[in-house]
């Protein structure tokens, strides 16, 4: 798979996270992969796994971060999709150096035309260039 790709399926397994308990994804996790849409091979499914636990262990302290910069908005009142990509996206510019910030903040600004509102690229590209 492509790092677009696989940037893809960590925000739709990264996606489940709001409307499943946190005790309830291991097995989420597992349907994920046993979804023929999302069938991988070993080693991007591993990449996949390892990424959105990495994430999915900092997501309070990725939702402290976008309180601070999203000016006017609280991610409690963000829409479940923008949310999800902007904790993928503040994750790969805050702790993963593997990902340059302008890659992460474009990256998510495609995700956000593909599975966001009209309005949603926009807003990311707002809140994510703050970080920046």
């Amino acid at each position: 798979m492509s790092r677009r790709e696989l940037r893809e399926q960590i925000f739709k397994l990264l996606f489940r996270v709001e409307f499943n308990k946190m005790e309830d994804m291991p097995e989420q996790e597992q349907l994920f992969f046993e979804d023929d849409e999302n069938a991988a091979k070993d080693e991007d499914a591993d990449y996949i796994s390892d990424k959105y636990h990495k994430i999915s262990e900092k997501l309070s302290e990725i939702d402290s971060k976008l309180n601070e910069k999203a000016s006017g908005w609280d991610t409690s009142r963000m829409s479940k999709v923008d949310l999800t990509i902007l904790r993928l996206a503040v994750y790969e510019i805050c702790y993963d150096e593997d990902v340059p910030t302008g890659v992460a903040i474009n990256e998510a600004v495609e995700l956000a035309k593909k599975f966001g509102q009209d309005a949603s690229f926009g807003f990311v590209n707002g809140v994510l260039a703050k970080f920046a």
